[in-house]
């Protein structure tokens, strides 16, 4: 009985300690991308476009048209986890890639992807999300990206 309690605690610590980090990563995320729309625009008023596409993990040669739709999801963190390979934005490899999320979202989790992001039915996302909700107009412009993204 001792040893059961014991090897409880111990995974619940790590389970704990994991969703921490998740957490605390998310939102060191969201500290150094928020500058990048001043910079961005800074470079673009020096004409510097190259360097915004490769900041923004674009792969693609000079669209800034995928810059400008994958802002928002650069900005919020989603990159830490997911990538947008359709928008150019290469991330993280925990979470699936997005480029179909707006297709797909609504038969894997039975809710709209904007109803998803307001309140996701993953204890993953569930936890992420709930320490750093998005707004209403943050959810309109990832799922526009989003949407962009399938089409392509």
């Amino acid at each position: 009985m001792k040893n059961a309690i014991i090897i409880f605690l111990v995974f619940a610590l790590i389970g704990f300690g994991g969703g921490y980090l998740v957490s605390q990563t998310m939102k060191g995320t969201d500290d150094v991308a928020a500058p990048t729309p001043a910079e961005t625009e800074e470079a673009n008023n020096a004409g510097n476009e190259p360097a915004t596409n490769e900041s923004e993990g674009s792969n693609s040669g000079g669209a800034t048209a995928v810059s400008a739709e994958g802002e928002i999801i650069s900005q919020k963190g989603c990159l830490a986890c997911h990538s947008v390979e359709k928008l150019g934005l290469t991330g993280g490899t925990t979470g699936p890639d997005l480029s179909q999320a707006y297709a797909n979202v609504q038969d894997k989790h039975g809710k709209p992807i904007n109803e998803f992001l307001k309140e996701p039915t993953t204890a993953v996302m569930s936890s992420v999300m709930g320490g750093n909700p998005l707004t209403d107009d943050e959810i309109n412009q990832i799922v526009e990206a989003l949407k962009i993204a399938s089409e392509k």
